[in-house]
């Protein structure tokens, strides 16, 4: 029998072609999830908006349709998404509750971006629209994973990211399980340029691609070594 030294670069082989090709198989599966995200997305634009009730619904009911609600813009508590960048710009996505007419619960509503002032210290001032009014857009439900720069994920009103968890920690009023991000036109000088299909599945499949090659350049390199081992 041979020695546990003889075995390693056969395990070491082993080990990294499936490491490799669990990871492609990874990255297959978020170009899917992309892919399949936009076909929702692609066909809620030709159906009736849902409108958000003030009763507390269930997220998967509306998550990615058209939806509207009526409802009054909570200014107090809005908060500024940093680092999101349009046509090369930097700036925030700027995110208000609504509450709903006839009840005493809130939507999130994303209303769309403003650039960054030239002091980061300074925010932009934004124009929120008084009185009672009709919003519509998509209903998105944000992941609680993400991404985060530095630990100092939110500082006053201004977060790298935005979680309903984290959102409900802190401002205590009731929330919707959705976010509604904003198409219909307002007068409040922000610019709501979204992705018509979503995000794109193209480069999750280019890394599938690319794990899936190494792990076939793993194969054939073990291959070819070993085979010259047993030949000399």
């Amino acid at each position: 029998m041979p020695p546990v030294r003889a075995w390693l670069p056969t395990l070491a082989a082993l080990a990294g072609i499936a490491l490799t090709v669990a990871l492609g198989i990874w990255q297959l599966d978020r170009g899917n999830e992309k892919t399949a995200m936009a076909e929702r997305l692609k066909s809620a634009q030709a159906r009736p908006l849902i409108a958000i009730p003030a009763a507390e619904l269930n997220a998967a009911d509306v998550a990615w349709q058209r939806v509207e609600a009526n409802g009054r813009f909570a200014a107090e508590y809005t908060v500024f998404i940093d680092n999101r960048v349009l046509n090369g710009v930097v700036g925030y996505h700027v995110v208000t509750p609504l509450k709903i007419e006839g009840g005493e619960r809130y939507v999130l509503v994303n209303r769309g971006w403003v650039a960054a002032t030239a002091d980061r210290r300074t925010l932009p001032k934004i124009v929120t629209p008084p009185g009672t009014l009709r919003v519509s857009g998509i209903a998105s439900v944000p992941g609680e994973r993400q991404f985060e720069l530095s630990t100092r994920v939110a500082e006053g009103n201004v977060w790298q990211n935005l979680t309903l968890s984290r959102y409900r920690a802190s401002v205590n009023i009731p929330l919707q399980p959705v976010v509604i991000q904003q198409d219909s036109v307002v007068e409040d000088g922000l610019k709501r340029e979204w992705q018509a299909t979503g995000p794109s599945p193209d480069r999750n499949y280019g890394y599938a691609f690319q794990w899936f090659a190494m792990a076939a350049a793993i194969l054939v390199y073990y291959l070819v070594t070993h085979g010259r081992k047993k030949a000399a």
